[in-house]
């Protein structure tokens, strides 16, 4: 079975939201570890938010090694209205059974990147796997949460902790069942 893996960028504060604001330095273990990540992933899924942001930056973009991974691997976006924007391998769909059938075949993990409401909805329904975060060492002090308050108690399972030179952390979690 696959796994969903959570991938988020977020500040000291919780914040996941923008993280271009305050992820002042992208350090080199922060992009080993993205590379590492991305590595292991065959299929990504997105909201519709984070959908309109990135279709037009990333097939533009020489920023690697997300670019190329991004731009081909398969992308499955959550929207309930037609996408206004194309970009190469992406498939619209509308409900969570298609995590659960994506999980059930043989493939690589199952990225998510930003998409914070996508996010809360798969760990609401108890499909992420794993949670892979860089957390900078920085305070934003407003914007939206990865973690949104008022969910019930999730007790993850540390399976890695590694600081970089730029003061971020690496946390890797496990999401029991």
């Amino acid at each position: 079975m696959r796994s969903v893996v959570l991938y988020t960028l977020m500040s000291l504060d919780g914040v996941a939201e923008n993280p271009d604001t305050f992820v002042l330095e992208f350090d080199e273990e922060m992009h080993a570890n993205l590379a590492e990540v991305i590595g292991a992933q065959d299929a990504v899924l997105l909201g519709r938010r984070q959908y309109q942001e990135w279709a037009p930056y990333w097939p533009k973009s020489d920023m690697q090694p997300f670019a190329d991974f991004i731009n081909s691997v398969p992308k499955y976006v959550f929207t309930s209205s037609p996408l206004t924007v194309e970009w190469t391998g992406t498939s619209t769909v509308d409900s969570l059974d298609v995590v659960r059938e994506l999980k059930a075949q043989p493939g690589g993990d199952i990225g998510v990147h930003g998409s914070i409401g996508l996010s809360r909805a798969l760990l609401a329904a108890g499909l992420v796997d794993r949670i892979s975060l860089v957390v900078y060492p920085a305070v934003a002090g407003n914007g939206r949460k990865l973690f949104a308050d008022g969910r019930p108690l999730t007790r993850l399972h540390l399976l890695s902790a590694r600081s970089t030179s730029s003061g971020g952390l690496l946390l890797d979690y496990s999401v029991p069942r």
